[in-house]
Formats: C-alpha cells, structure tokens, sequence
C-alpha cells in the first residue's frame, strides 16, 4: 500500500482505471494495434477507446497512425515515454513486478 501512496505523492500523471489498462494492453501485447481491436479486448466501444487514447497521447505514452492501406484503420503505437513511466511505475510497485514489466518495455 505504500507503494501506492508514494507514486500518487511521485507527481506523476493520474491515469484512469480505463487508461491505464489501455496503456498495459498495448505495451504487454504484441500489436499491431487498432481501436477496433482495442475497443474488442476491452470489452468497451470506440468512442471509450478515443478518449483514452486522445489522454494517453496528450501525455505522450501512446501515438496514434493512420494506416496507409486503408485510411479508415488507426494504429496505436507504444512511445518511449511510454515505455519510461510504465517502468517507473513498476518501481513503485517492486522491484519484482517491475522485472515482468520489462519484456514488453524493450
């Protein structure tokens, strides 16, 4: 629990429940990623996925890019911003923890 405590005191970026399991779906699982899919795993609708993609990008933790087969298609790509505060994040939580967060973070 304090580890808990420490990251909200850290400074960091509050992340919803719903983004933060955005971000982790995209960094522990192989992509390529869209909204459609992201919506589907999720269990959520497109227009959710959006708006925690358009907060996730603001922070820089995920981009967005236009598929050049099919413009209609949107690709969810991981960032090395992202990479970076998930494994600060992961420190927060242990160093155990933080050791299974790196396959997916390389």
């Amino acid at each position: 629990m304090s580890a808990l405590v420490d990251y909200v005191r850290s400074g960091e970026p509050d992340l919803t429940n719903r983004q933060m399991a955005l971000l982790l779906l995209v960094y522990l699982n192989p992509g390529p990623h869209t909204v459609r899919g992201l919506a589907r795993a999720l269990n959520v609708s497109k227009p959710v996925v959006t708006r925690a993609l358009n907060r996730l990008g603001a922070l820089g933790y995920l981009r967005r890019q236009r598929d050049d087969s099919d413009k209609r298609n949107i690709f969810v790509a991981r960032t090395s911003e992202g990479a970076e505060f998930l494994e600060e994040f992961g420190q927060f939580l242990g160093e155990g923890d933080a050791r299974s967060l790196q396959p997916a973070l390389a």
